[in-house]
């Protein structure tokens, strides 16, 4: 896993990528035991871990800081893909939340229980902002392949999500994002429908929520994807959205190129 300061994407944000290319790399962080027992637990569908190889849930948890004692929050856990691993991990301590919409809740609720996972659900209403998490209540923020459907809409809603992740972490707390990553070089204006995001674009959400950028990880990148495709970031695997039309020139480029990207709440 490589591991790269994030000062200089803030910096520069034109430079995005290639402005902390050069920076000094840092020791990687190694999976506590529970969560490298999380990812190996046989509970979780085969189609799940199938996935792990372009997803690499361990080193991206280690690299967020993730441990049993910590609180953490995922926001929009979808079909579960990271539930299954975040929610078995919690001890001394520690718990799982996970944040929804309020039309959400229902099921989510009923994810959870088809899973068997213990946690709790919590809402986030992206027109106002408010959260029924508590004010300087947890550790940890995570949120995978999210911040595109906040942003496409437009509007307040990516902001007001930041401003809340920011408000329910403890000081000193971890918000961990994973992205679609667009080319800083690219035209903004996918950023609308591709489902790529720029670096740039994400640090400058948090940076304005008030988060302070910690780190960038390239454990989650993929040179082999171009950003380029036909029905943008749908038309790669999973999704598949173009079906069996050039299926296989997909399947050899796998899952999207995405950043990883670690921000901390200032003591």
């Amino acid at each position: 896993m490589t591991f790269r300061p994030l000062f200089a994407i803030a910096a520069v944000a034109g430079a995005g990528v290639a402005a902390y290319a050069a920076a000094p790399q840092a020791r990687d962080a190694a999976p506590d035991a529970a969560v490298t027992r999380a990812i190996a637990n046989p509970a979780r569908s085969e189609a799940n871990r199938a996935r792990d190889a372009w997803r690499h849930p361990a080193q991206t948890l280690a690299f967020f800081g993730v441990t049993p004692a910590k609180k953490v929050v995922e926001f929009i856990p979808g079909g579960g893909w990271y539930s299954e691993i975040l929610a078995t991990i919690p001890a001394k301590g520690g718990s799982y939340t996970a944040l929804v919409t309020p039309r959400s809740v229902e099921g989510t609720t009923k994810m959870l229980a088809e899973k068997k996972l213990t946690g709790t659900v919590a809402t986030l209403d992206g027109a106002t902002g408010a959260s029924t998490v508590p004010a300087n209540s947890q550790d940890v923020v995570l949120t995978f392949r999210n911040i595109h459907n906040l942003t496409m809409g437009g509007g307040t809603t990516a902001a007001n999500a930041f401003k809340a992740w920011f408000t329910m972490l403890k000081p000193g707390g971890t918000l961990g994002i994973v992205e679609h990553r667009l080319p800083e070089g690219a035209d903004t204006a996918l950023e609308a429908k591709s489902g790529y995001l720029k670096t740039s674009t994400v640090v400058k959400l948090a940076e304005a929520a008030g988060f302070r950028p910690a780190g960038a990880s390239e454990v989650n990148a993929n040179p082999k994807d171009t950003h380029d495709h036909p029905e943008g970031v749908w038309t790669l695997p999973p999704t598949y959205r173009l079906g069996d039309v050039d299926r296989a020139k997909y399947a050899a480029i796998g899952e999207s190129d995405r950043m990883t990207l670690r921000f901390v709440k200032p003591k």
